[in-house]
C-alpha cells in the first residue's frame, strides 16, 4: 500500500515561511515525477510545482521566485520551500506522485496565511 504523507503547514504570517515535506513509501521513487497542488475554499484544486524523475522544475506563476521544490530520492521524499507568503497561499497543500499510470495522492496540510 503506497502512502504519501505531508508534513510542515501550519498558521503563519504573511511575509514568513514554512517548508512542506511529503515522504513517500515508494521503493521506486526515483522513478515518479512529484508534484505538489493546492486547493482553497470554494477554488478548484491548482498545480504549484512539480519536479520529474529527472529533475526539471516548473511553478505555476503566482509562486515563482517565491516557492522552490526539491526532492531527496535518498529519502524518498519531496519538499516545498514557501517563502514571502501571502494570505492568497492559503489552502490544503497535497503531493502527489506519478509514473505511468500509477497514480498517488497524500492526505494534504493545512497552509494558513493570516494578513
Amino acid at each position: 500500500q503506497v502512502q504519501l504523507v505531508e508534513f510542515g503547514g501550519g498558521m503563519v504570517q504573511a511575509g514568513g515561511s514554512l517548508r512542506l515535506s511529503c515522504a513517500a513509501s515508494i521503493i521506486t521513487f526515483h522513478m515518479y515525477d512529484m508534484n505538489w497542488y493546492r486547493q482553497a475554499p470554494g477554488k478548484e484544486r491548482e498545480l504549484v510545482a512539480t519536479i520529474t524523475s529527472d529533475g526539471r522544475i516548473t511553478y505555476v506563476d503566482s509562486v515563482k521566485g517565491r516557492f522552490t521544490i526539491s526532492r531527496d530520492n535518498a529519502k524518498n521524499s519531496v519538499y516545498l520551500q514557501m517563502n514571502s507568503l501571502k494570505p492568497e497561499d492559503t489552502a490544503v497543500y497535497y503531493c502527489r506522485s506519478r509514473w505511468y499510470t500509477l497514480d498517488y495522492w497524500g492526505q494534504g496540510t493545512q497552509v494558513t496565511v493570516s494578513s
